[in-house]
């Protein structure tokens, strides 16, 4: 149960979007724009980051949401993504995606910890300009989600079946379409 009445019973962040869907719109066009929208990084490739950014924040259900999601739309399936949270050092991934992964765990920590040599390691796997952006973006914004997810202590369901339904609702509809 939520630290503050909610009014239903919605397990995770999307409990607290219901609760406040004055502030739902702008979020979920905002992660729909950074998750789904136009990039050169695949779909799965920026919900992987967002995955991992939130297996190091120890947030479980945006953790699993998103690991369900990047499972989803990676070519590796669920494999891929439990190898890559494991460690990125070894992960599955190309060399580009290790870079900008290791970029992500450096803002996990503190934006500052990025530093010159980690963006000209990025570059050097084949990282644009753009790419490096977007992860950057992409580990901040999943910083102030599962502060926001933890921080009210929402519902984390225990079965990962829940995972993998949400997981097919968002990528056959999206962030912007409200789910119950």
């Amino acid at each position: 149960m939520a630290y503050i009445e909610l009014g239903n019973d919605i397990p995770g962040i999307r409990g607290l979007l219901a609760y406040r869907p004055e502030t739902a719109g702008p979020l979920g066009e905002f992660t729909e724009v950074l998750l789904r929208g136009d990039n050169s990084l695949t779909r799965g490739e920026r919900e992987l980051i967002a995955a991992y950014v939130s297996r190091l924040n120890e947030c479980v259900y945006c953790a699993s949401s998103h690991s369900a999601t990047a499972a989803a739309q990676l070519p590796g399936g669920a494999s891929q993504v439990e190898l890559t949270l494991a460690g990125v050092a070894n992960a599955p991934v190309s060399g580009k995606l290790r870079a900008l992964l290791e970029i992500a765990g450096l803002v996990q920590v503190s934006g500052r910890l990025v530093t010159a040599e980690a963006v000209a390691r990025a570059r050097e796997a084949g990282a644009t300009d753009v790419e490096i952006h977007d992860t950057v973006l992409i580990a901040a914004a999943f910083c102030m989600f599962n502060r926001y997810v933890d921080g009210l202590g929402t519902a984390v369901p225990g079965d990962p079946a829940e995972y993998a339904r949400s997981a097919q609702f968002l990528v056959e509809h999206g962030y912007q379409t409200p789910r119950r």
